[in-house]
């Protein structure tokens, strides 16, 4: 089976056609070809541990082999001077080590049979790591320590004030005045506060590079969190964010409709032109981190560009009017896409697919206008008042309830404190659990009624509203989280709305992480397998309408990691879809086969070696297993029900001791109550990891999903680790991630990387870890678990949104650009930089313009 593009499908050189091409010495060339060939058959046998390789041979059909196995062979080819560069995709294309060996000697000495990405040249990206001073990295972590003492103290004041004089409301009405009158003004205290401090602490922003842990990264740091913790970003896909945006500077045209919550952090170098559409999970933050600097940068978009789900706009990229960038696509640094093309992939190239599919409706600046001020009036009469005055207006109407909670209940050591905890936690708790899936389950359907499938609406209106309500609703993490790898997860997404047809249980139909836009259109056919991080896109969006239409997945596929699964995707039945594949839209439906990179091209469905448990999936032995792990994954749904319980229970706890200290202590006691919230949340979820490895570590493995080791390795996937975005970009998440096990050297940058199997990831010295990337130390590949240690070398850099998979080992002061995908059992040389999907050595192309110079 030959590789296909994605877009051509036109089919690769084969063993003849590759010796074809070349017209020089045929007699020197036959030897060369024949050196070749001899060469990388030895080295092939060493990795397969086998006496000899016949060149004839499919590395896959033949020889079965897999990806991790030839990312090894590649390894050992790249450490020969006198053999070139091999990469993953050279394998997949030339199956043979004849036409291996002919494409290598005909691309010419030193030079890979498929090109290296081609990357802009990036001066900036090669610096080498200068190491902080360790006191300087302590400073900094103090400072930003106290920065959040004085947070809270401040705003335990205004919260207590607030509170106080809403308290001595003499009725319902009065309460609910009070709530509108402080609620109005605290929401727009803390929408007003980041901006101002971003203009006091920054002013503008400007390119620029200056070293993490110093003080203009402290400044860059407060703001960058206030940002994050402003309310407003809850009003992404709203005009009034991008209202919102303006105000910090950055210049944004009418009509820019902007979906993602990663928010930009240096707006004045975001410059989004009128009519520009940007999806959801976009990365376009101006600014990255390399080799312990933060570098700022900007990121110019013209009138009337689309960005597609899922993208990486690196510093200093810029899209021309007209322009667009497919889903699960990035620009890396230097890049430019002119007006009027259409660009997709890792790096992006160009292709003629069209990702707008969406005629444009009557949307004007009065229906934008109306729908901001409709948010407001929501808000400030409904939503805030409910928030900040409801729990006083339910005292008012039940004194006994009023007594119960207030102070004077008997002191800290009272039990009255702790049965009032716990029965207020049960309630709450418990009853938030059935009246979700209840509301889950009723609530979205009725709104659905209102959004017809196929039909174009314009933006900012009633049905705009109804479907961002469907969206927000059924996407609660809770409940994926809750029934998640285990049988039941199917019994709960039918309930959403997805058409599951017949199903073939696994056990691990879906993972914990599932998204879409709509439940409704959700099509997964029988037999189909779905590991963590889909998106189901099924709708389509201008920046003056949406549409929405149905995603199907066909029988039998595979899909991995990170998928962005987009309605008209041209993939039927038997597919597999490799972790952070680009899904073909253009082309013929593929089917028995599987699917790489992006764009993506065509590789093995499966190979021999990953059919090994395959008689654990059929028959009876398949309903003892899947009996078995059923059983099990109960008792893991009660256990995790019970840790979170346990979790509100000691937080209930903390609340009603704050009440009934607040009479001595008064602000002092808000404060207090939230530094400890702060600090017990990441010990408790930390004991409750090492616990359920009974505080031993992980090892490699290799093998089935029914075999128990797997359903106790599920478990660790369901500690709730969310706590961990708190503390990004502070030398504390480094502590938290020493405490779960990860071997962790010094001054480690970690701006937002999310590492799954801590326990078997090493992160040396002076890495910088960028917001959106992960490592991820397995792969679950139909009914086979692997796993294996992943090891980041001294001062590396991992870009944003790029994944890093299991058994890789990445050399001191070697680079991953963004948004690439390091497949299992890479090694990448020291020093080197690498990139793309899947990621090889990058190549940096003539004639592009300087990149960012350092300073500070």
């Amino acid at each position: 089976m030959l590789e296909k593009s994605a877009e051509s499908l036109t089919t690769a050189p084969d063993e003849s056609g590759a010796t074809e091409h070349n017209t020089h010495s045929p007699s020197k060339e036959n030897s060369s070809s024949a050196d070749a060939e001899r060469d990388l058959a030895e080295i092939l046998a060493g990795v397969l541990c086998v006496e000899q390789v016949p060149v004839d041979s499919n590395f896959f059909d033949d020889l079965g082999a897999n990806s991790l196995v030839m990312a090894q062979f590649c390894a050992r080819v790249r450490k020969r001077a006198d053999l070139p560069s091999v990469s993953i995709k050279d394998i997949y294309r030339y199956r043979t080590i004849r036409s291996l060996a002919a494409a290598l000697i005909d691309a010419g000495p030193g030079i890979a049979a498929t090109p290296a990405p081609v990357s802009p040249p990036d001066p900036a990206s090669s610096e080498a790591v200068n190491p902080i001073d360790t006191l300087q990295y302590i400073l900094c972590g103090t400072l930003q320590f106290l920065l959040f003492l004085g947070y809270s103290f401040i705003a335990a004041i205004l919260a207590a004030r607030g509170y106080a004089w809403i308290s001595v409301g003499s009725n319902m009405a009065d309460i609910y005045l009070r709530s509108v009158i402080f609620g109005g003004a605290g929401f727009v205290g803390m929408c007003t506060f980041p901006i101002a401090a971003k203009w006091i602490l920054i002013g503008r922003w400007k390119e620029r590079s200056f070293p993490v842990w110093g003080l203009t990264y402290l400044r860059f740091w407060t703001v960058k969190v206030l940002l994050h913790a402003n309310p407003m970003v809850f009003f992404v896909g709203n005009p009034l964010y991008v209202l919102y945006l303006r105000a910090l500077g950055a210049r944004i045209g009418t009509g820019a409709t902007i979906l993602s919550r990663n928010v930009p952090v240096c707006t004045d170098l975001l410059t989004i032109g009128a009519g520009t559409v940007i999806r959801k999970e976009s990365f376009f933050l101006c600014y990255r981190a390399h080799a312990g600097r933060i570098q700022t940068g900007p990121v110019t978009l013209g009138r009337n560009v689309f960005i597609g789900e899922k993208t990486v706009l690196d510093i200093a990229t810029s899209m021309g009017d007209g322009a667009q960038l497919g889903h699960a696509s990035s620009l890396h640094s230097n890049q430019a896409v002119p007006g009027g093309q259409r660009w997709h992939g890792s790096p992006a190239q160009r292709t003629e697919l069209d990702y707008v599919r969406i005629p444009p409706a009557r949307c004007g600046t009065l229906r934008r206008v109306g729908f901001g001020l409709a948010t407001v009036g929501q808000l400030f009469f409904l939503s805030v008042p409910l928030a900040v005055g409801g729990l006083y207006m339910l005292l008012a109407e039940v004194p006994a309830l009023n007594d119960r909670l207030g102070p004077g209940g008997g002191g800290l050591m009272s039990s009255e404190l702790y049965v009032d905890a716990l029965i207020v936690s049960c309630i709450l708790f418990f009853s938030f659990v059935v009246v979700g899936i209840v509301v889950l389950f009723t609530v979205p359907r009725l709104l659905n009624l209102f959004v017809k499938p196929g039909k174009v609406y314009p933006l900012y209106g009633f049905h705009y509203s109804m479907h961002r309500a469907i969206a927000r609703i059924t996407n609660v993490k809770f409940f994926t989280w809750l029934f998640g790898d285990s049988s039941y997860i199917v019994h709960y997404l039918r309930g959403l709305g997805y058409d599951l047809s017949q199903v073939e249980q696994t056990g691990s139909n879906f993972g914990t992480e599932v998204k879409h836009e709509t439940p409704y259109l959700c099509s997964v056919g029988s037999g189909t397998m779905i590991a963590d991080g889909l998106s189901i896109v099924n709708a389509d969006f201008s920046s003056t309408s949406f549409r929405v239409s149905r995603a199907s997945i066909g029988r039998h596929n595979f899909l991995g990691n990170n998928i962005v699964y987009p309605s008209g995707a041209k993939t039927g039945d038997n597919c597999l879809l490799a972790t952070k594949v680009m899904v073909p839209l253009d082309g013929e439906v593929r089917e028995g086969v599987g699917l790489l990179g992006s764009p993506c091209f065509e590789i093995p469905r499966s190979v021999e070696r990953d059919l090994r448990f395959d008689h654990m999936r059929a028959g009876a032995e398949l309903r003892r297993n899947l009996a078995a792990k059923n059983r099990f994954n109960i008792r893991s749904m009660v256990l995790f029900l019970l840790v979170r319980w346990f979790f509100f229970f000691v937080i209930t706890v903390l609340a009603l001791a704050d009440v009934e200290l607040y009479g001595s202590f008064e602000y002092v006691a808000i404060a207090a109550f939230l530094v400890v919230t702060l600090a017990f949340t990441p010990l408790y979820f930390v004991l409750v990891e090492r616990a359920i490895v009974a505080f031993r570590g992980l090892r490699p493995q290799v093998c089935s999903i029914y075999d128990p080791y797997f359903w106790w390795h599920e478990r660790l996937w369901k500690v709730p680790d969310e706590y961990l975005n708190i503390f990004n970009g502070t030398p504390f998440k480094n502590v938290i991630w020493r405490l779960l096990g990860v071997r962790l050297g010094s001054r480690i940058f970690d701006d937002g990387c999310y590492l799954t199997e801590r326990m078997l990831t090493t992160i040396r010295n002076d890495c910088t870890l960028n917001a959106g990337s992960k490592v991820q130390c397995h792969s679950q590949e139909d009914g086979t678990f692997k796993s294996d240690r992943s090891t980041i070398g001294n001062g590396c850099t991992i870009g944003v949104g790029s994944h890093v998979h299991y058994g890789v080992t990445m050399s001191d002061g070697s680079v991953l650009a963004p948004d690439s995908f390091l497949m299992k059992g890479e090694e990448v040389p020291q020093n080197a930089r690498w990139g793309g999907n899947p990621a090889t050595e990058m190549s940096d192309a003539p004639g592009q313009p300087p990149a960012l110079a350092r300073q500070g």
